[in-house]
C-alpha cells in the first residue's frame, strides 16, 4: 500500500490555505512512494470556513478530479500529521488510495440502498454525526452492528456556528440528496470499509480516576442513586470533603469531577490506575438532594461500573503515547530487512513517511476539551503522536464526541491508521 498524500494550511482566506494544502498534496502524489492515484478524499474544515464549506469541496473536486469520492466534517479544530489548527482559520486533506469496490460512501439523507450494498459487506466504518441528532449513541450501535466487526471510529461535528458534514459520491453526488452537491446537514455520513481495508484503532484516554471503581446498586434514567449500596451524592461528598451546608464551595468542586461509565465485565480501571478504553466518560448535570442522586448527561443501568475522573493532562499525554507504541508495536513484522528496520527504528517527530512502517495514512478525532494548550502548548498533542507513532499521514478533527467502536465518547482520542501487508 502506498503512502497516503496528506496537506493541510491555515489562512483569513480559505482559498490560500487550500492552495497550499494542494501543493502539499501535488508534491507527495509525485513521489514513488505515494499514491498516485487516489480515489477518496478526507476533507476537515474549522468553522471559520465554514460558510464556504460548498465551494471548497467544489474547488478540491475541481483541483483533483481523480479523487471521486470525498467525506468530512467541520470542527473547532482540525488536526494533521505535524499541526494543529484550533480556534483558527484551517483545513486538512488526506487522500486514499484503495480499491474501489473496498468502500461505499453514505450518508443520513441519503443512505445506502440494496444496489449500492450489493456484493459488499462492511467490516468498519469511518463515521461523522451532527452532536443534534436524537438518539445520537442508540444509532451509534445501529450502525456498528451493520459492520462484521462492530468497528466504528470518528466523531461528532464541533463547529460552533453549526454542524455540516461532507459526503459526495464518484458521481459527483449521492442519490437522494438532491441539490445539496454532498455538503448538509444533521445525522450520520462517513465512509464503510470492506474487509480488504485494513485499518488498526486505539482510543485513549483524557481523564484520571480519583476514587476506587463501584457498582451502580440503583438509578433512575440518567439519575444515579446508589454505589455499592451506598447514597451516591453523600459518596461524592465525602471523596470531595464537602457538604452541601457550605453549597458554593460543593458547587466549586463537584464541577472539576466527571463520571467514567464502563458496562459490567469490560474494560473499566486498570492496575495502573488508568482508565480503561471502554470507559465513557459523562458530565454531571444536577443533583438531587431528596433523592441523594447525581444527575449525568447519559442513561444507566444497574450493574454497570463507575468511577469520579477529572480531567488529567500528564495522564492524558503517557496514554496518548501508550497507543500510539501499541499500533507501532503491532505494525512491526517479526522478521524485518534492512530498509523495515532503518524505517522502524526511525520514529522521532523528523523522520520521514516511509511504507516500510506499514502505515499509509492515519485519522486522528480528538475531543475539543483536549484541543488547544491542553498539552502545554499549541498543537503539543499533534506533536506526541508524531514523535510516538513517527512521521506519517494524517488528517483529522476537534470533536464534540468521539466514536469509536459502538460507543460515543468524551474526553478521549482515537487514533486509526490504515495499514496493509506489505
Amino acid at each position: 500500500m502506498k503512502l497516503f498524500p496528506s496537506g493541510h494550511g491555515t489562512h483569513p482566506q480559505w482559498r490560500m490555505a487550500a492552495g497550499l494544502a494542494l501543493a502539499q498534496l501535488r508534491a507527495q502524489m509525485s513521489l514513488a512512494d505515494y499514491a498516485r492515484t487516489p480515489t477518496l478524499g478526507l476533507l476537515y474544515i474549522t468553522d471559520y470556513y465554514a460558510v464556504d464549506a460548498q465551494e471548497i469541496l467544489d474547488h478540491f473536486g475541481a483541483e483533483l478530479p481523480e479523487v471521486t469520492d470525498w467525506v468530512g466534517t467541520v470542527g473547532v479544530g482540525v488536526a494533521a500529521n505535524n499541526a494543529e489548527y484550533f480556534d483558527e482559520p484551517g483545513l486538512s486533506v488526506m487522500l486514499c488510495e484503495l480499491p474501489v469496490d473496498q468502500y461505499r460512501v453514505f450518508s443520513g439523507v441519503a443512505p445506502l440502498g440494496l444496489s449500492e450494498m450489493s456484493g459488499f459487506s462492511a467490516h468498519t466504518a469511518l463515521v461523522h454525526a451532527d452532536p443534534a441528532t436524537p438518539e445520537l449513541a442508540e444509532l451509534i450501535k445501529e450502525m456498528a452492528g451493520r459492520t462484521d466487526t462492530g468497528y466504528l471510529f470518528g466523531g461528532l461535528s464541533s463547529g460552533r456556528a453549526g454542524s455540516l458534514q461532507y459526503a459526495v459520491g464518484g458521481n459527483g453526488n449521492i442519490r437522494g440528496h438532491g441539490g445539496a452537491r454532498g455538503v448538509f446537514a444533521g445525522g450520520m455520513s462517513g465512509v464503510l470499509f470492506g474487509e480488504g481495508v485494513r485499518v488498526v484503532s486505539r482510543v485513549t484516554q483524557g481523564c484520571q480516576p480519583i476514587a476506587k471503581e463501584r457498582e451502580i446498586t440503583r438509578c433512575d434514567g440518567n439519575l444515579l442513586l446508589e454505589f455499592d449500596g451506598q447514597p451516591a451524592l453523600d459518596m461524592l461528598l465525602n471523596e470531595l470533603g464537602v457538604t452541601l451546608d457550605a453549597p458554593e464551595e460543593a458547587i466549586e468542586q463537584i464541577r472539576t469531577v466527571l463520571i467514567g461509565l464502563v458496562d459490567a465485565g469490560s474494560d473499566g480501571i486498570r492496575r495502573t490506575g488508568d482508565l480503561g478504553s471502554d470507559v465513557r466518560v459523562r458530565h454531571i448535570i444536577g443533583l438531587d438532594p431528596n433523592r441523594q442522586g447525581i444527575a449525568i448527561a447519559d442513561n444507566v443501568e444497574v450493574g454497570m461500573r463507575m468511577s469520579f475522573v477529572r480531567r488529567n493532562a500528564q495522564a492524558a499525554r503517557a496514554d496518548l503515547m501508550r497507543v500510539c507504541a501499541e499500533i507501532r508495536e503491532e505494525l512491526e513484522p517479526e522478521e524485518q530487512n534492512l530498509a523495515t528496520a532503518r524505517a522502524v527504528a526511525a520514529g522521532e517527530a523528523e523522520a520521514a513517511p516511509h511504507p516500510a512502517r506499514r502505515i499509509a495514512g492515519a485519522v486522528y478525532v480528538s475531543c475539543s476539551g483536549r484541543g488547544g494548550p491542553h498539552f502545554g502548548a499549541p498543537g503539543a498533542e499533534l506533536q506526541i503522536v508524531r514523535h510516538a507513532l513517527g512521521d506519517v499521514p494524517l488528517a483529522g478533527f476537534f470533536a464534540s464526541g468521539e466514536i469509536a467502536r459502538s460507543h460515543l465518547y468524551g474526553y478521549t482520542g482515537v487514533l486509526t491508521v490504515f495499514t496493509g501487508d506489505d
